[in-house]
């Protein structure tokens, strides 16, 4: 262990597995391997807790689907408004017209993680969704719903 707390240890890598992470060093502007690998760590465990995480969770839903599909805007609120009941609160949604067929629609998500996740599926699933994509993060379900109080 170092004087700042850090543990030293070794990391194997095939020659072109570790070209190709130089290079993506390069990319994103990192100064050294060991920046880049606690990154990747912190993401990759930040995943992890999430998709095993049974507590509340906040996060967005990014969705983008062609709103010419039939009763589809009607949809997604009937499924939103349903999931309410489910202790899964919409705390927020922002819309965007991206072109003459295709909205893009960013929901922000409170709630248990199963739920959470359900709730992404059943939107993802229905038909005129293009893509859709879940990004979510632990919170103690103590906190505040509404973010921080301020003294």
């Amino acid at each position: 262990m170092t004087s700042t707390g850090t543990v030293r240890f070794g990391v194997s890598l095939e020659p072109e597995l570790r070209d190709r992470f130089d290079r993506y060093l390069a990319e994103r502007g990192y100064a050294s391997r060991s920046e880049a690998l606690r990154d990747l760590v912190r993401e990759a465990l930040a995943q992890h807790a999430v998709e095993h995480h049974e507590g509340e969770v906040v996060g967005t839903l990014t969705l983008l689907y062609d709103h010419h599909a039939p009763s589809l805007a009607e949809k997604l609120v009937s499924h939103q408004h349903h999931h309410h009941h489910h202790h899964t609160r919409v705390l927020t949604t922002t819309h965007i017209h991206v072109d003459h067929r295709n909205c893009l629609e960013v929901l922000v998500l409170r709630g248990p993680a199963e739920r959470v996740r359900e709730l992404a599926h059943a939107l993802r699933a229905l038909k005129g969704v293009q893509q859709g994509q879940l990004v979510c993060t632990p919170v103690e379900a103590g906190d505040s719903p509404s973010g921080p109080s301020h003294a």
